[in-house]
C-alpha cells in the first residue's frame, strides 16, 4: 500500500524528534521523557513548558483512537506535572464524530499547524546583507539563545536545544551580521526525507532576509542531499495574525499539504 503524503510527513518530523530526543535524554540534567501509549508517542518535561516538548505524535497511526487512550494520555500529563500539552490530530485517522470523541475525554481545539511541502524545482533567490552558513558547537549557545527566546523555551533547557546541534542527521544554520548571530534554521534528512524546523531571528535583524535565506540555504542543501521531499509547518492562518512565516514557506515554492489540528486538556 502505497503511504500518503501526510502519513510521510508525520513519519519525518516524528524522526526528527526523536533523534533530537535521543541526543539529550541521556544526559542527567535534562528532564525529558517518553512514554508511548499505544500507538501515541507521548513526549513529557516537568521542567520545560514549551509544547515544542510537551506533546503527543502517531496518535491513530495504528487503529483510530479510543476514548480510553485519550483518557490515559490526559492522565499520563496530569500524573506527570505536565497542564499543558498538545495532541496532535489528523482528523482522517478518527471517525466522523472524532470531535465529539476528544471532547469526551477531555480535551478541547486549539490553534493548529499548517504542513507544508515542496520537491525538486527552482529555489528563488534571496537578497540579504547577512552571512548565512552552517554552524557547529562553537556557535551552539548563541543558536540555543535565539531559538529559546523566539519558541518561549525556559533558559534552562537551552543545552538540549544546543544539543542539537550534534544530534543525528541534523545539521543547523546561522545568519551572522558580522560575527553577530542573526537567525537560525534547522535540516533533518533521512530516507530521502526533509524536515526543516527552529527557523527563529533575533528582534534586532529581524526584515533583513535572515529567514528567507536560511529557508534556501535549506532547501538547497536537502536537495544537493538528494531529497525529494521537503517539510515543514507554521501555525494555521488566523486573523489578527501577520503570517510572515507562513508567506516566507509560500515564496520559497512550498505548497500547504494539509491541517493538521492541536487539541489541549480542556481548560488550560
Amino acid at each position: 500500500m502505497r503511504t500518503s503524503n501526510s502519513a510521510l510527513a508525520e513519519i519525518v518530523e516524528a524522526q526528527a524528534l526523536q533523534s533530537w530526543f535521543d541526543s539529550v535524554s541521556a544526559s542527567p540534567r535534562c528532564k525529558w521523557s517518553l512514554v508511548t501509549i499505544g500507538d501515541a508517542q507521548c513526549y513529557v518535561s516537568a521542567t520545560e513548558s514549551s509544547i515544542l516538548v510537551n506533546r503527543v505524535l502517531g496518535l491513530g497511526s495504528v487503529g483510530q483512537p479510543t476514548t480510553d487512550q485519550l483518557t490515559r494520555i490526559r492522565q499520563f500529563y496530569e500524573d506527570a506535572g505536565v497542564s499543558r500539552f498538545f495532541l496532535h490530530v489528523l482528523p482522517d485517522r478518527f471517525g466522523p464524530d472524532y470531535a465529539t470523541l476528544l471532547q469526551a475525554a477531555g480535551y478541547e481545539r486549539y490553534r493548529g499547524w499548517m504542513k507544508f511541502s515542496r520537491g525538486a524545482g527552482e529555489v528563488a533567490p534571496v537578497t540579504t546583507d547577512l552571512s548565512l552558513r552552517q554552524i557547529g558547537p562553537e556557535h551552539a549557545s548563541a543558536f540555543a539563545a535565539i531559538v529559546s527566546d523566539a519558541f518561549d523555551f525556559d533558559v534552562d533547557f537551552q543545552a538540549a536545544i544546543a544539543a542539537l546541534i550534534s544530534a543525528p542527521n541534523w545539521r543547523v544554520y546561522m545568519s551572522f551580521d558580522g560575527a553577530t548571530p542573526a537567525g537560525t534554521g534547522a535540516l533533518f534528512m533521512h530516507d530521502g526525507m526533509a524536515y526543516l524546523d527552529f527557523g527563529a531571528t533575533h528582534p534586532k535583524f529581524r526584515r533583513r532576509g535572515a529567514q528567507s535565506g536560511i529557508l534556501s540555504m535549506r532547501i538547497c542543501a536537502a536537495l544537493e542531499a538528494g531529497c525529494t521531499s521537503i517539510v515543514t509547518m507554521t501555525g494555521e492562518a488566523v486573523p489578527g495574525d501577520e503570517q510572515h512565516s507562513y508567506r516566507n514557506i509560500q515564496k520559497a515554492g512550498f505548497e500547504e499539504t494539509y491541517l493538521r489540528e492541536n487539541w489541549i486538556p480542556a481548560g488550560k
